[in-house]
């Protein structure tokens, strides 16, 4: 995670509210899940969103998330599971869509095993989205002018690329924030390189569905 004036500045970016309606997909740890459901209270509700691509994983992160939403004071958070284009069909219409470096997974093999696309998924978080919803999209950048080449190999994607996607699904850009760039990350590298890892240069989208 990010330090404390990064992680604050993120969710103002996102615009996570009290009692607002968020679907955290792919939540990991679950971290940006405790952090939302913090955020949301009791009047809101967090989605943990766990594509049943990846749900046969070793460490079980369906399981995992359900043992979150029983934590003392989790109420809010409810742990989902389905194929990532049946999305719209297994959750809430929701306020927040929020992706945490994982859009450029949607052009990997691992994640299109079941026949998702990014075209696809895209258009399920239009569905799932409320009328001036925000779909939020934070990942690791790959070198200007690369499209989509770089997804499978260095986990990294052009950021034109994610716009020029998620616009022909029917959003708006919305905002765009630069507070996670590094212009020292010379965009070749794997994201999980030691010398790289935690410190790639990332950008965040803020797109409304109108």
């Amino acid at each position: 995670m990010y330090d404390q004036s990064k992680l604050s500045e993120l969710i103002r970016f996102a615009l996570v509210d009290a009692g607002s309606i968020v679907i955290d997909v792919y939540p990991g740890d679950g971290d940006w899940t405790r952090l939302f459901s913090d955020i949301v209270g009791p009047e809101g509700q967090v989605t943990s969103f766990v594509p049943a691509e990846v749900a046969d994983f070793k460490n079980d992160p369906v399981g995992n998330m359900q043992t979150l939403a029983k934590e003392p004071g989790r109420e809010n958070v409810q742990a989902v599971s389905a194929d990532l284009v049946a999305m719209a069909e297994a959750t809430r219409p929701a306020d927040v869509v929020w992706l945490h470096l994982f859009y450029h997974d949607l052009h990997t093999a691992l994640i299109q095993k079941k026949g998702a696309t990014a075209a696809d998924f895209n258009r399920a978080v239009y569905e799932r989205l409320k009328p001036g919803g925000f779909y939020v999209i934070v990942d690791h950048a790959a070198a200007a002018g690369t499209g989509l080449s770089d997804t499978q190999s260095l986990h990294r994607i052009d950021p034109a690329s994610v716009r020029k996607e998620v616009e022909a699904a029917g959003f708006v850009l919305d905002a765009e924030s630069t507070i996670l760039a590094n212009k020292e990350d010379a965009h070749s590298m794997k994201v999980f390189d030691p010398s790289i890892k935690g410190q790639t240069d990332r950008f965040a989208f803020r797109f409304m569905k109108l």
